[in-house]
């Protein structure tokens, strides 16, 4: 065959493969290119974890935290410095304490000045009951920059101290510094680490010194456009970018990206055995792979725009920025990586370059055999995978209680660390302090109101400006604990009887019990919403109704078994004190979406060789010419989401480890077994209302078949 002429009987592959469509479209890139990566620089600029902009929309914390940043020095981030001694606080220690808070004030004054003759009250310095500690609050303006900007310079300002007196330098600021220092470089990190995995998988995977070369640009192509247009799409519309989201963008584009390059090379292989000309050769691997590929990220992308009607803002914004990353991904990888494959040539597979051959003589191979046993052994199969999913998904009656912000790091930093001190040695000052706004003429009223609710340790009286007076509400309990929250939801209840008084509750604590309750409520309305976009891709990509109910059963149930068996590795290996809130939600979403792909790539080829062979033949000769290369994405896509492991917060190991956890299920199990026997199980009926589901049309005379004998189909 020369040229783009068609073997006899096939029509004409048309314009796709004309000489200069491939230069084009590499050109057009090329421009794209220019234009973005520019922009892609732009997108650390535009991420926030301010609490304003991540917390649930209608949240009273919300509320509080947007006033906060509106009045004179409500913006302050506030520190506090606990020292202590074990063998008690020396005159010298005292000093020293004082000296310091001084020498600080100084070179960080508040925003707003104190009210006349509280400067003459000394140095707020407080020491505690047994003799052992000293601690004074700090607020630093903002002015001084962002909390992880000031909280290195502090505590450097107070190492010159007497031998034996710690420091903890803690509070809500030192804490969000921390956190933040997790995340600084946090996405040149997951980049580098991403694109080695994924190197090192393409290699192994190939075993060509160049053919993995390819895929890499093209999904690094896409990487860099995602984030350009994340960027653009907060410019324009607000949309709400964090440090973790940001991070899951180029997961998502890598993971996703290379599992279609994997996916369209083994079709592109194939068709090479049938065609001389690699253009049409790639035309008809992109028929063939397209729809299915193209399925799979309308799935992936219906279920993350489902985010969209969460309530916090965090987990909204990640509907339109991974649904961003992932048309990116499949305008990439179906338009520049076909494209690079076809001006390279034949010789990109080197040393294993397929060569034109009349007919491809197919070989049983590992797949072949797994296939040939399941259907000997269909309910044997169909029960031990379930079996083995069930076991795995006892695991949820373990540890799935919320996870503290304090034990979010794997390292604990000093601020948390001083948490514990300071509860130790201040115990009247258990909690984080709860901020209260009240409007002036009430404020006396609501701290009475306040100080007389249970758990409620100390309530002190703020300033007052721009129509609002704070209160500052010390809660007996530690930190992020069920009986913390019990008290602000008490302290809440009194203060909103309080009648004219606008009163609301927020702060540290308040923020993550709205964070909290506000994910279990989005939990309610999301899962659902995302189950039913997938089942409607799925009845429309497979034209049937049974299979797309079987496919989304088998997913679930593999969620449970991954999430089972996640919790136990979190518990009793990881030793993590819980889950965290957003981990449930996130989980669900990636592995309904991004696990059903598998069972799409498998279904859409069984569907395909049905109309041939038959339900049973058909599903045989998809697990067989469909095993390798999925199993392939399957390790490709757990490796890049087992990136976020090796950092060191807590949510994203839980994260990382469970999405690749359940991928490798979906994959290895899933896919490989349980989905095969329950078809085989099932027949014809699987495909139920299609025409495939019903019985071919024999001559007379002729008996009718079963399932396992059914003659080939026609469309």
């Amino acid at each position: 065959m020369a040229g783009n002429a068609a073997p006899p009987g096939e029509a004409p592959p048309g314009r796709l493969a004309n000489r200069w469509v491939p230069w084009l479209v590499i050109g057009l890139w090329v421009v794209l290119a220019v234009v973005m990566v520019p922009l892609s620089g732009k997108l650390s600029s535009v991420t926030t974890d301010s609490a304003a902009d991540t917390l649930p929309a209608s949240a009273e914390s919300t509320k509080v935290a947007v006033l906060e940043d509106s009045l004179p020095g409500g913006d302050d981030n506030t520190f506090v410095f606990v020292y202590h001694r074990y063998g008690g606080m020396t005159d010298a220690d005292r000093a020293t304490v004082e000296r310091h808070y001084n020498t600080l004030a100084k070179r960080y004054p508040p925003k707003v000045a104190a009210p006349a003759g509280e400067d003459d009250e000394g140095p707020p310095t407080s020491p505690s009951t047994d003799g052992k500690a000293m601690m004074f609050t700090l607020d630093v303006s903002t002015t001084h920059g962002a909390p992880e900007a000031i909280v290195g310079p502090l505590r450097d300002a107070t190492k010159d101290r007497p031998a034996g007196l710690e420091l903890d330098v803690t509070g809500p600021a030192a804490i969000d510094g921390d956190m933040d220092a997790v995340f600084e470089g946090i996405d040149l990190q997951v980049f580098l680490i991403t694109v080695i995995v994924v190197t090192l998988l393409l290699i192994f995977t190939y075993r060509s010194p160049v053919l993995w070369f390819i895929p890499l640009v093209a999904v690094g192509a896409a990487a860099l456009t995602a984030m350009a247009t994340v960027y653009l799409l907060v410019k324009g519309f607000g949309i709400v970018v964090n440090d973790q989201n940001s991070a899951l963008l180029t997961i998502l584009v890598f993971g996703v990206g290379t599992d279609y390059a994997l996916l369209l090379i083994a079709r592109y292989r194939e068709t090479l055995h049938h065609h001389e000309n690699v253009r049409v050769a790639m035309v008809h691997a992109l028929r063939s792979a397209a729809p299915a590929i193209a399925a799979s990220a309308a799935t992936v992308v219906a279920g993350l725009l489902c985010l969209l009607v969460a309530d916090l803002n965090s987990t909204s914004g990640l509907g339109p920025i991974g649904a961003a990353g992932i048309l990116c991904a499949l305008v990439a990888m179906l338009t520049l990586f076909p494209a690079m494959l076809v001006v390279l040539g034949r010789r990109i597979f080197w040393p294993a370059i397929p060569r034109l051959r009349t007919a491809v003589k197919e070989k049983p191979g590992l797949w072949g055999r797994l296939g040939a046993a399941i259907s000997r052994r269909r309910w044997v199969a169909t029960l031990a995978s379930l079996g083995v999913l069930g076991v795995l998904a006892i695991g949820l009656a373990g540890n799935t209680g919320a996870l503290r912000e304090q034990d979010q790091f794997l390292d604990a930093p000093e601020s948390v660390t001083g948490f514990t001190v300071l509860r130790q040695h201040f115990p009247e000052l258990g909690g984080q302090p709860m901020a209260i706004f009240t409007r002036p003429a009430y404020q006396e009223r609501v701290l009475d109101v306040v100080k007389d609710t249970p758990g409620v340790a100390l309530a002190i009286p703020g300033q007052t400006s721009g129509g609002w007076a704070d209160i500052s509400v010390f809660p007996t309990d530690a930190p992020d604990t069920a009986a913390e929250y019990d008290t602000i939801k008490r302290v809440r209840t009194a203060v909103h009887a309080v009648s004219g008084a606008e009163a609301i509750v927020g702060g540290p604590s308040a923020e993550n019990l709205d964070t909290e309750v506000t994910t279990s409520r989005d939990e309610k309305l999301v899962i659902p919403l995302v189950l039913a976009v997938v089942l409607i891709v799925l009845g429309l990509l497979l034209r049937a109704i049974v299979a797309p109910l079987v496919l989304m059963a088998t997913v679930i149930v593999s969620f449970a078994a991954a999430f089972g068996g996640s919790v136990f590795v979190f518990d009793a290996i990881l030793g993590f004190t819980g889950i965290d809130y957003s981990v449930p939600l996130l989980a669900f979403l990636f592995l309904v979406a991004l696990g059903v792909d598998y069972n799409i790539f498998l279904a859409s080829r069984a569907r395909e060789e049905t109309v041939r062979l038959g339900t049973r033949e058909g599903m045989l000769k998809a697990l067989s010419a469909t095993g390798g290369v999925i199993t392939s994405a399957g390790l490709v896509l757990a490796a890049t989401f087992a990136v976020l492991t090796t950092l060191p917060l807590v949510m994203l190991i839980e994260v990382g480890f469970l999405v690749a956890f359940g991928v490798l299920l979906d994959a290895l199990l899933v896919r490989s077994v349980l989905v095969p026997a329950l078809t085989l199980l099932i027949g014809r009926r699987m495909w139920w209302p299609s025409r495939l589901s019903r019985p071919a049309e024999l001559p007379d005379g002729q008996r009718p078949l079963v399932d396992d004998e059914e003659p080939a189909l026609q469309r």
